[in-house]
């Protein structure tokens, strides 16, 4: 299946407007993850988590599913191919792995919310609030979608062994053009 020319540019530009959004939403997460931490003044954390919790849902988890869709759209109607080159099946990995963690990732800081929003927290409801655990998954989080940005504008090279076979059945298959 091959796309046209403005539909190869049109998901082009989708798949990269919701890279962007996706990493804009992981960084304001991080910000907003770093400044609950501290969780000495009740209101401050209340407020944070519930504002962690809604962009989870509403805004990175659709990104994430935008970008995922968007790149096999464009893997598989242009001449790069899904599984051809090394460095588009490792930004699908690295596309899959995210999107499963962060899938689940969100019962967590769902969990966090509620407990945030209770009107007296315990030593383990502080314990949980507390708890690095939502800056070090957006960090992380960042240097995926970082590696993904550094593959999508380097292109590394390198066929799989499925791309050295159509590039051997079919001559200039292995050249595509940026």
């Amino acid at each position: 299946m091959r796309l046209s020319p403005r539909a190869r540019l049109a998901a082009r530009t989708v798949h990269i407007g919701a890279a962007a959004g996706w990493f804009g939403a992981v960084l304001t997460y991080l910000v907003v993850a770093a400044a609950t931490l501290p969780g000495a003044a009740p209101a401050p954390t209340v407020g944070g988590y519930q504002v962690l919790a809604l962009i989870t849902v509403v805004v990175l988890v659709p990104l994430s599913a935008a970008t995922l869709v968007t790149g096999l759209v464009c893997s598989l109607g242009t001449s790069w191919g899904l599984l051809r080159h090394y460095w588009v099946l490792f930004k699908l990995v690295l596309n899959l792995v995210a999107t499963a963690v962060l899938l689940l990732y969100t019962r967590s800081i769902e969990n966090a919310a509620t407990i945030a929003a209770k009107p007296q927290w315990s030593d383990a409801d502080r314990r949980v609030l507390a708890d690095p655990t939502h800056v070090v998954h957006a960090s992380a989080a960042l240097v995926v979608l970082v590696t993904a940005l550094v593959l999508a504008v380097f292109k590394p090279r390198g066929l799989t062994r499925y791309g050295q076979r159509r590039a051997a059945g079919h001559p200039g298959a292995a050249t595509v053009s940026r």
